[in-house]
């Protein structure tokens, strides 16, 4: 049985966590991994999210603590998870993070709760190009977790049964257990395709007919943020669940769900207490894309985070002593950053005395001169532009120079996905992939602004540095005479 908990509307309480990614508690807890399975994918956009968050939204109304995590770094639909369950967005990424951090990981994820439901990355078998251990089948392997396969079954009707015995037979050790159709024309649509794997040793855990209350709006660089549509994908999370409800054994999935073997998860790898500070983290629907374990990594290293929205405030937080400020779209609000004047001053007079920044992608833009011919914050001397290429991948970042995070020669692991181009481009970093390596990036004592996204589940190691620099920042600045509030006059 599920734990009592108050039903609440789907999302009534949760856009703020769309906002910032508030964690769990400071010092977060990994518990052992009980109940829990992958909702996994043939191919991308096959409605791995929509099957997803409607499981957590529908298993959330019905009482059960339901936690939500998402393999790879997408930053995008852990806030759809999050919305839905109420529990801070996670993610499982086991090229960044490495695969032993992956059960801590989970561990952290579902502390306290029910079950897990984790959604997978691209198709079930794919992953990143070098081999190492990063697809869904990876940590479905890692975690012993039964895998849910989320058919697009519009174009489909006998050759559904080729395709889910093709999955479901090509590594063994992965459980694909069931199946949900999505996507069903009609009932005869769907009766044809039961009975199609009815010879199939693979469950039908539900049909989910086609809606378009169910496509969520796209962007360049997948859905677009939950902050930016939190009304819209509110109501369509009330129709999604409902219909989840109705098409969906929730019965089955439960059962599913435990009958995976518990696990003893490791606990979190954080780093240790560097000494109080202060860091204004960018937040808001122009930069919401943060880990919630980066917050965890920052709170563990005693900095106290205080969000800011560079689209409403003209000013950075009082008494700043680290500035973090992640990506986004600062594409889409250009204008208004620009117009912002104020803001764009605090921030070019803190970078300027000294105040510890690390910027990534969309912070990156903002610290350039100019995006796309609207003026920015001009601490980087370089024009940002939104091109048509995109480019993405995992990265290995050598830091070219002792910097903020680390000692020249240390490496770090992380991602890119942007279709912007910063000219020139820096060189601070080295961004190595199996096909090429390039430089980029700025680096110093008191600055990092470089297109790569870190995830500190597997190497805290950068989040502790940045915040000793912060704390060091705030002693000094407490022995210097004068106001509390830098920059103030």
């Amino acid at each position: 049985m599920a734990r009592q908990r108050s039903p609440h509307p789907v999302g009534a309480h949760l856009a703020p966590q769309a906002a910032f990614p508030r964690p769990a508690t400071v010092h977060p807890v990994t518990g052992p991994i009980g109940p829990r399975l992958i909702v996994a994918g043939t191919h991308s956009n096959v409605g791995k999210t929509t099957v997803t968050t409607g499981l957590l939204a529908v298993l959330t109304r019905r009482g059960f603590d339901v936690a939500g995590a998402k393999v790879g770094p997408d930053f995008i639909d852990p806030g759809y998870h999050s919305l839905a369950s109420g529990r801070p967005p996670r993610n499982l990424d086991a090229w960044m993070c490495g695969p032993e951090a992956i059960r801590p990981l989970a561990g952290r994820a579902t502390s306290g709760a029910d079950l897990l439901i984790i959604e997978g990355v691209m198709g079930l078998f794919d992953g990143a190009v070098d081999g190492t251990p990063s697809s869904t089948a990876d940590v479905a392997r890692l975690l012993d977790a039964p895998v849910i396969l989320v058919v697009d079954g519009s174009s489909l009707s006998s050759s559904v049964a080729a395709l889910v015995h093709g999955y479901a037979s090509y590594r063994p050790e992965i459980q694909v257990a069931g199946v949900i159709l999505n996507r069903v024309g009609s009932a005869v649509h769907e009766a044809l395709l039961r009975e199609a794997l009815a010879d199939q040793p693979v469950q039908i855990l539900g049909a989910l007919p086609r809606d378009p209350r169910f496509v969520w709006r796209d962007r360049h660089l997948g859905l677009v943020p939950v902050i930016e549509e939190a009304t819209a994908v509110s109501t369509s999370l009330e129709a999604l669940a409902a219909a989840v409800s109705e098409h969906v054994d929730l019965e089955g999935v439960v059962r599913l769900a435990r009958s995976a073997p518990t696990l003893r998860a490791d606990p979190p790898v954080l780093p240790s207490p560097q000494g109080r500070s202060r860091v204004a983290m960018a937040a808001g629907a122009a930069f919401s894309f943060a880990y919630t374990d980066t917050v965890e990594a920052l709170a563990a290293a005693d900095a106290e985070v205080v969000p800011f929205d560079p689209l409403r405030d003209d000013r950075l937080p009082d008494d700043v002593d680290g500035l973090l400020i992640g990506g986004g779209f600062p594409e889409e609000y250009a204008a208004r950053l620009s117009s912002n004047l104020g803001l764009m001053e605090d921030l070019r007079a803190k970078v300027a005395q000294g105040v510890p920044t690390w910027a990534e992608c969309g912070g990156l833009l903002l610290l350039c001169r100019s995006l796309d011919g609207h003026a920015m914050a001009g601490v980087v001397p370089a024009e940002a532009e939104m091109t048509g290429r995109l480019t993405l991948g995992y990265r290995t970042a050598t830091l070219e120079q002792d910097c903020l995070v680390g000692s020249a020669g240390a490496q770090i692991r992380g991602h890119e996905f942007h279709y912007s181009r910063v000219t020139p481009a820096g060189d601070g970093l080295s961004l190595g992939s199996r096909f090429s390596t390039r430089a980029e990036g700025w680096a110093g004592a008191d600055l990092l602004a470089t297109y790569l996204h870190h995830h500190p589940g597997g190497d805290p190691g950068p989040v502790g540095r940045f915040a000793a620099r912060a704390a060091q920042f705030r002693r000094q600045r407490s022995a210097r005479p004068g106001p509390s509030r830098l920059g103030a006059g």
